[in-house]
């Protein structure tokens, strides 16, 4: 959106008569401007997912998963998790639908890693932001780390550890019934109602994070900034993905986070490691989980995530530092 970029820096050049040298108005131009594009992108995107997700409801979702078994049931939990957009938080009560109807429980962790981690309208924001070669590449990973981190946890026959009340009891009846068709009509209502709802729901966390990346866009000193997450510090990536595990926040509210430090020079596997465990790995989430699971469960799932986003963000650091 070099328009909108070329516009909010005229307006408060210009027509404000700020001084384009002053930290203020790098700090301002930076909030002004991430906060309309991002609205922009949300109110748009937002549309075509939820239109698209009208489609795949729980229980439709639940009949396509029950019938695939092994790394294939990993690799359609994977990618079902990114046409469902629900946070870390509002994944769970499917995930717990999905282990009282009898999924296997690596196919429902591979659908909740991925559901907040990788979705359609996050694709599009990291490429505007990063470029379609970084969104590429995160949204493989994403879905890499899914994968994998529920085929171990599939393999590791952990189903003693989900809590009574969210196993599949055999003895209980359930009743399928076919998804009442929408109209095209229904389907575009649906999706204002998710775009008016889900704005609602994240555009304090917009407001908060795009302040959050304006403040160190213009304010915290770059050397400040690579002294703790830079290349000359070898520990960057697992500082920055675990402080963002007590952070609550979707990619939405992360991208301007992300934005500002990479423009401060922080490698990229840094910052994606911090996106990443922000999205995947947020404490609210746990402990909603920890309701739902045993601690062995539990501790595996979240170490499972973590030693594999960091990897990730090492990774990522090595193609930047090669490319």
């Amino acid at each position: 959106m070099k328009w909108l970029e070329e516009f909010i820096y005229w307006l408060f050049k210009d027509v404000f008569g700020m001084n384009e040298h002053d930290l203020m108005f790098d700090a301002i131009t930076f909030f002004f401007y991430d906060v309309i594009k991002i609205f922009i992108l949300l109110s748009v995107l937002i549309f075509i997912t939820s239109y698209i997700q009208s489609y795949f409801t729980p229980e439709r979702t639940r009949k396509i998963l029950g019938s695939m078994k092994g790394i294939q049931g990993n690799i359609v939990g994977a990618l079902l998790g990114t046409v469902t957009p629900f946070c870390s938080c509002s994944s769970i009560p499917i995930f717990i639908a999905f282990t009282r109807s009898g999924l296997p429980l690596g196919v429902t962790f591979s659908f909740l890693i991925s559901s907040p981690l990788v979705d359609i309208a996050s694709i599009i924001l990291l490429t505007s932001i990063f470029g379609y070669e970084v969104a590429l590449l995160y949204v493989v990973v994403g879905l890499l780390i899914a994968v994998i981190g529920g085929f171990i946890i599939g393999l590791l026959k952990m189903d003693d550890q989900i809590e009574e009340f969210a196993r599949f009891d055999i003895n209980e009846h359930y009743e399928l019934q076919e998804d009442e068709k929408m109209s095209q009509k229904e389907r575009s209502r649906y999706a204002l109602n998710e775009v008016k709802n889900i704005i609602k729901k994240v555009y304090l966390y917009v407001f908060i994070g795009v302040g959050i990346g304006a403040l160190i866009h213009g304010y915290i000193p770059t050397s400040w900034i690579l002294a703790v997450l830079g290349d000359n510090n070898p520990f960057s990536v697992i500082i920055a993905t675990l402080i963002s595990i007590p952070i609550y926040a979707d990619i939405f509210g992360t991208l301007p986070i992300a934005e500002a430090l990479l423009l401060k020079g922080v490698g990229l596997g840094t910052v994606l490691s911090f996106m990443m465990a922000v999205t995947a790995l947020s404490l609210p989430s746990i402990l909603m989980l920890k309701r739902v699971v045993k601690p062995k469960l539990l501790v595996t799932f979240i170490s499972i995530v973590t030693i594999s986003i960091i990897i990730m963000g090492y990774i990522f650091n090595f193609y930047q530092f090669i490319f």
